[in-house]
C-alpha cells in the first residue's frame, strides 16, 4: 500500500528506515525531498565518501545498479544507493520469470538490509499490475506524489509553513497560491525567501508576499477579484493594463483561474440553504475571512449574471488554449471577459 510522504519524513526523522523507497508521480517536490533528506541524514558525513552512490537512470541498468546495491558498507552500518531520474532506466519495469525476468524482483525478494535504495521516478508511476510494482509494495516504500487541487494550495501552504516553524495568514496563503500556482517547489522557495527576510517576525502576512516574492500590492488577480467584486470599473481596467505590461508576471490563464474560482464559490455561496459565515466556510471548505467577499459578491451580481460569468470564464479559458481564439492576444481576451462580467 503506497505510503503518504509526511510519513515517510516522519520515519525518516525517527531514523527509521527501510530497504527500498521508490517515490513516483507528477509532483517532484516530496521525491527531491525525501531522496534529499536520505541523501543528508542517513549517513554521518564521514561515512558518505565510501557509502553513498548516486547515480542517474539514463546512464545505469538494474544488473550494474544491483551490483552496488548487494555491497555490504565499508566502516558504517549502512550505505545508501540513490537513483536520480529512474524513469529514464530502460529495463525497470521489464517483466518476466526465472534468469530472464526482472533482476529488481529478485533483489527485492531478500534485499540488502545494509542498504538503503532510492528510486526517484519522476512524472510517471509503475505499472501497479506489474510484477515489479507488486514486489516493490510488498517489500519497500512506495511513495506516489500527486499535485494537489487549486483550492486546496491554500491549505497546503498553511501547513507547509507551520512546518518550519511559522504561520501565515489566509490572506498571504491565498495570494501566493494564486501568484505562483500548483508548483509546490517553488512556493516552497518563496516561501524559505520570505522567511530569511523575516528575522525575528513569526507570522508571514500578505504586505511580506508583496514584499519579498515581489508581487505587486495593487495589481494582481486576487485585488482584481476585488474591483469586480465593488464593480469598480476604473480598479479593473488599471489592473488590466498592469497584466498586459508583465504578461509573463501576469499569464492570462492563471488570471482565468482566480477569478472562476471565486465566481464558482460566489455561486454556491447563492444557491446554498446556509446563510453563516461559519457554515458557508464549511460549504466551501475556505477560510472563514474569505467568505464576506463571496457573500458581498453574491448581492451584488444576481444568480443568472453569475452563471453567465461562469460561461464566460470557460470560453475565455477555452481561448486562451488557442480553441476559437480567432488570432485575439490574451491582453484582449481578459479585456473582453472583464467587460462582459461587469455589464
Amino acid at each position: 500500500m503506497p505510503f503518504t510522504a509526511e510519513a515517510i519524513l516522519e520515519d525518516l526523522k525517527r531514523k527509521k528506515y527501510a530497504p527500498v523507497y521508490f517515490l513516483q508521480g507528477d509532483e517532484p517536490f516530496y521525491i527531491d525531498l525525501i531522496a534529499n533528506y536520505i541523501e543528508e541524514n542517513a549517513l554521518q558525513e564521514h561515512e558518505k565518501s565510501f557509502n553513498q552512490i548516486i547515480v542517474y537512470g539514463k546512464e545505469i541498468n538494474l544488473p550494474t545498479l544491483l551490483s552496488h546495491a548487494r555491497r555490504f558498507p565499508m566502516m558504517a552500518d549502512r550505505q545508501v544507493v540513490i537513483v536520480k531520474e529512474a524513469q529514464e532506466m530502460s529495463d525497470l519495469e521489464k517483466d518476466g520469470k526465472g534468469n530472464q525476468g526482472n533482476p529488481l524482483l529478485t533483489y527485492l525478494k531478500n534485499p540488502v538490509t545494509s542498504t538503503i535504495l532510492v528510486f526517484c521516478h519522476k512524472y510517471k508511476t509503475l505499472d501497479a499490475r506489474k510484477s515489479v510494482y507488486k514486489e516493490l509494495d510488498k517489500t519497500g516504500i512506495v511513495v506516489n506524489t500527486k499535485k494537489p487541487y487549486e483550492n486546496k494550495l491554500p491549505e497546503w501552504i498553511t501547513s507547509y509553513v507551520k512546518s518550519i516553524g511559522l504561520t501565515i495568514s489566509p490572506k498571504g496563503a491565498l495570494l501566493l497560491a494564486d501568484s505562483v500556482g500548483v508548483d509546490l517547489s517553488r512556493i516552497a522557495n518563496e516561501i524559505n525567501k520570505v522567511r530569511i527576510n523575516l528575522k525575528d517576525k513569526k507570522e508571514i502576512d500578505e504586505n511580506d508576499i508583496h514584499k519579498y516574492v515581489g508581487l505587486s500590492k495593487e495589481y494582481n488577480p486576487f485585488e482584481l477579484c476585488n474591483a469586480l467584486k465593488d464593480k469598480n470599473i476604473f480598479k479593473a481596467n488599471q489592473i488590466l493594463k498592469y497584466f498586459a505590461s508583465d504578461t509573463k508576471g501576469n499569464p492570462a490563464i492563471q488570471v482565468i483561474s482566480v477569478l472562476y474560482n471565486f465566481f464558482a464559490k460566489v455561486f454556491q455561496v447563492q444557491y446554498s440553504l446556509q446563510k453563516d459565515e461559519p457554515a458557508l466556510a464549511s460549504l466551501l471548505k475556505t477560510n472563514p475571512y474569505f467568505v464576506k467577499d463571496y457573500v458581498v459578491a453574491s448581492k451584488v451580481y444576481p444568480p443568472l449574471k453569475v452563471a453567465e460569468i461562469i460561461h464566460f470564464l470557460k470560453l475565455a479559458d477555452m481561448q486562451i488554449k488557442g480553441v476559437n481564439a480567432n488570432n485575439i492576444g490574451e491582453e484582449e481576451i481578459l479585456k473582453e471577459l472583464v467587460f462582459k462580467i461587469l455589464h
